[in-house]
């Protein structure tokens, strides 16, 4: 199907309105979780037909482009993270037919697509992983993943000792078989992490890169982009020791030096998720020849502290300036307890180390504040994600324990609730059943008793509602332009600054604060006061 040539564009089309090599850099990405988006066969899974159907709402809310979570052929033993074959889509979800349809779909509403690839493992069901499990030891086919004769006099101790990637896991990232070698999988047994050393693994993903760009994907987000290769010592893990046997190593750059070139024949861009505390080894995924853009885990974890925050601003447009790439701001995702709920506890910031049962918070406090965030992050220069159900407003749901999926659970022991709370099924018609997510039986986790409560057509029916809060954030945001930030005096616990011809102030203060001198307000999370004043835990756009 092949992407476009510049030719072939028409310069009319509202969709081409934007520079077809920069809308990456200003876009506002909408991330999909399929199985939660909604259903459209009413058999409790999210599925794309459902999505197909709420194209038009996505449309409405002004999004440029949808990252979808994988939707590929997978037994679902990582919520689709474990992928069987990346050139089929899952039944659960659909038919390849029906993703060339919804990507077309979405493309002329305006609307690009980004798929998701998970480089550093495939699913145990995968035809490679089979394949080397019959092939037996020192075969060709175990060649293309990690499979090593353990320590210990008669092998019964795993290689090496690194550290699950499930932060909390006790469990080990080596399983045998009985034929008595090891497999590595710094994710789950049903994840076996891939020889990226190997010819035919490169090959292969930058095969996939092109069977998806054709289709007319417009990019692609890479998982824990910065995992893939390895030592092939294979050493154990020591704290602190520069370089990693299994994290930021240097032969990652040129097989993303390959990949650019991939997309560069598509006009694709890529994002990369990549966690790194070291600034400038982040900043080197993104030189011109490599990514385009990658998460910014910083500004996601940051706590709702006006100091921290502005430091979180600060640093990570320093780290994209050197190399000349836009900065990405995100708030929440599928991994990642929802903004409200986070916003509206005693520790306001994230830490996967510090999630645990039953952890209080103040839903009308995190809404307030997550409203201001939200015109926060869509004022900043560069990209920003929103994650579906954010422009609702939801809360994390408290999942029974006997209905838990994530395997973050139970590798934990138990004691981490996971992340199928900021998963569960979106609520769109309050009067519907199952909030009108679809399904014509209980959809696949299970939605609060209130969720109807923050449906989509009752926010759409409420001009003060989050939802209305988004679009019209979202309509305005151009107001900013594409210049540099540029930052205002402003009182204690106050955030100011101007772009373009907008200013945006944050009270993150206990007591109200005066406006700068503007022209018009153009945007508020909440009212102001008596006074004309921002009060606390408010933002504001003004024309200056």
């Amino acid at each position: 199907m092949g992407q476009p040539t510049p030719a072939q564009k028409d310069p009319t089309d509202p969709a081409e309105l934007t520079d077809e090599r920069d809308w990456w850099r200003s876009a506002v990405i909408y991330q999909v979780y399929v199985r939660s988006f909604a259903d459209g066969d009413g058999d409790g899974t999210g599925d794309l037909a459902g999505v197909r159907s709420r194209l038009p709402y996505l449309a409405e809310l002004g999004v440029n482009a949808l990252w979808f979570t994988p939707w590929y052929l997978s037994p679902m033993k990582d919520g689709g993270y474990d992928v069987a074959d990346y050139r089929a889509i899952d039944p659960s979800f659909g038919t390849l037919a029906e993703a060339e349809k919804l990507i077309a779909e979405a493309r002329e509403l305006g609307i690009r697509t980004i798929v998701d690839i998970v480089p550093n493992h495939v699913s145990d069901q995968h035809p490679w992983f089979r394949a080397a499990l019959a092939a037996g030891p020192g075969s060709p086919e175990r060649e293309l993943f990690h499979f090593r004769p353990g320590r210990g006099a008669h092998g019964q101790l795993p290689p090496n000792d690194w550290p699950s990637q499930f932060v909390g896991s006790t469990e080990p990232v080596w399983t045998r078989l009985p034929d008595g070698q090891w497999y590595l999988h710094l994710f789950t047994p049903e994840q076996p992490d891939l020889n990226w050393a190997h010819p035919a693994v490169r090959q292969e993903h930058e095969d996939i890169l092109r069977f998806w760009f054709e289709r007319g994907v417009a990019g692609v987000r890479i998982d824990s982009a910065a995992l893939l290769a390895k030592d092939p010592a294979l050493p154990d893990f020591v704290e602190g020791h520069d370089p990693s046997p299994f994290v930021d190593r240097d032969e990652l750059h040129e097989i993303y030096r390959s990949w650019r070139a991939v997309a560069d024949e598509y006009d694709g861009v890529f994002v990369g998720e990549v966690w790194l505390p070291d600034a400038e080894r982040f900043a080197r995924y993104l030189r011109p020849d490599e990514l385009h853009t990658a998460f910014n885990f910083s500004f996601l974890s940051c706590p709702w502290d006006a100091r921290r925050l502005r430091t979180s601003i600060d640093t990570t447009l320093a780290e994209h300036a050197p190399v000349g790439a836009p900065a990405t701001w995100v708030l929440c995702n599928h991994d990642v307890t929802r903004t409200v709920t986070r916003y509206g506890r005693a520790d306001t910031g994230f830490d996967f180390a510090a999630k645990a049962f039953g952890t209080p918070t103040d839903l009308v406090l995190g809404t307030r504040r997550a409203r201001a965030a939200a015109l926060l992050s869509l004022a900043l220069p560069g990209a920003v994600y929103v994650y579906q159900g954010e422009e609702l407003g939801l809360p994390e749901a408290d999942i029974p324990r006997e209905r838990i999926e994530d395997p973050m659970y139970f590798r934990s022991g138990g004691t981490d609730p996971g992340r199928d709370g900021c998963r569960v099924p979106l609520p769109w018609s309050a009067e519907a059943p199952y909030a009108g997510f679809g399904s014509r039986q209980e959809p696949w986790l299970p939605q609060p008793a209130d969720w109807s409560a923050y449906a989509a057509d009752l926010q759409t029916a409420d001009p003060g509602s989050m939802l209305a809060l988004y679009r019209a954030g979202i309509r305005l945001r151009p107001v900013f332009g594409t210049g540099p930030l540029t930052w205002l005096p402003a009182p204690e616990g106050t955030l100011a600054f101007t772009r373009g011809g907008a200013v945006c102030v944050v009270n993150l203060a206990g007591i109200p604060a005066a406006l700068p001198v503007h022209t018009e307000l153009l945007l508020s999370s909440a009212p102001l006061d008596a006074d004309g004043r921002l009060p606390k835990d408010t933002a504001v756009w003004l024309r200056g």
